[in-house]
C-alpha cells in the first residue's frame, strides 16, 4: 500500500543549466510529520551521505527560511527551483506499507540525478505543505540530514521524533488511538487522565514482562511500545 510519494524533477547531469522542480506528490502530513514528512526526511537521509559536506549547512539554512515563510533567493546549491517541469528528468521516491507486517518500507530512485537535486526537491516539497504542519515536516528533514545510521525502520522512528523504536503504520496514522490500544484503554470514550495512563502503563508492563507470562522474544519490542504509548498520551 502506497503511503507517500514525491517526484523530484531535475535537469540531467550533462545539462548546462541546473534546475529542480517538484512533480506529483502524495504527502499526507497530519498528524505531523505524517507519512509525507517521514518520506521527505528519509530522502534527505538517503542522499545527504553523497553530498559535499560543505553544502549541508546551506540546506539546513534553507529549511529555516522556508519555515519562516521568507522568499528564497535563487539559485541554491547551484540549482534553480522552478514550477515548469518540461524537459526535466523525474526521480520518484515512495513510502509503502507492508500488508503482512504493517511495517513501513522505503523505495528510492537512484542514478538519475545528483544528490543535491534529490535533497533540494524534498526540501522544496516540504515548503509546499500546509503552514500548520510545515515546521514539523521541515524538522523531520533536518533530522534526516543529521542521520548517520542505516536507511530503514530506525531511521523512520528517528524522523518521527520517537527514538530508535520501529513504528507501525497504525502508530503513525492514529498515534493516540494506537497508544490507548497498547495500554488497554481503547474502551474509553475520552483521552485518559495522567493517573489512568500511569495505571495502564504499569499493568501493560506487568503483562509484557517474561516473569509474568510475556513472551521472551517479543518483550523488548513490546516494552518499548508501551513506553512510547505512555509518552504519546502524556504529551499535551
Amino acid at each position: 500500500m502506497l503511503l507517500a510519494e514525491i517526484e523530484v524533477c531535475h535537469s540531467r547531469p550533462i545539462a548546462p543549466t541546473r534546475r529542480v522542480a517538484v512533480g506529483n506528490t502524495i504527502l499526507p502530513c497530519d498528524p505531523a510529520p505524517g507519512f509525507g514528512g517521514l518520506l521527505l526526511g528519509a530522502v534527505a537521509a538517503r542522499f545527504v551521505m553523497d553530498l559535499d559536506p560543505d553544502d549541508v549547512p546551506d540546506i539546513v539554512a534553507l529549511t529555516h527560511e522556508l519555515e519562516a515563510g521568507r522568499g528564497i533567493p535563487q539559485p541554491r546549491l547551484r540549482h534553480r527551483f522552478q514550477d515548469d517541469r518540461v524537459g526535466l528528468t523525474r526521480s520518484s521516491h515512495r513510502l509503502h506499507r507492508d500488508d503482512e507486517t504493517d511495517a513501513m518500507r522505503l523505495q528510492f530512485t537512484t542514478g538519475k540525478g545528483g544528490p543535491s537535486q534529490q535533497v533540494l526537491g524534498a526540501v522544496y516539497a516540504a515548503g509546499l505543505v500546509p503552514k500548520e504542519v510545515r515546521g514539523e515536516v521541515l524538522a523531520s528533514i533536518r533530522r534526516g540530514l543529521a542521520w548517520t545510521g542505516d536507511i530503514g525502520p530506525a531511521l523512520l522512528a528517528h524522523l518521527a521524533g520517537r527514538g530508535q523504536h520501529a513504528l507501525s503504520t497504525s502508530a503513525m496514522a492514529d498515534p493516540v488511538g494506537w497508544a490507548m490500544r497498547v495500554l488497554g484503554l481503547s474502551a474509553l470514550d475520552v483521552r485518559p487522565t495522567k493517573g489512568v495512563v500511569q495505571r495502564g502503563y504499569r499493568d501493560a508492563l506487568l503483562a509484557a514482562h517474561p516473569d509474568h507470562g510475556g513472551a521472551d522474544a517479543d518483550a523488548a519490542q513490546k516494552i518499548a511500545e508501551i513506553g512510547e504509548a505512555r509518552r504519546i498520551l502524556l504529551a499535551r
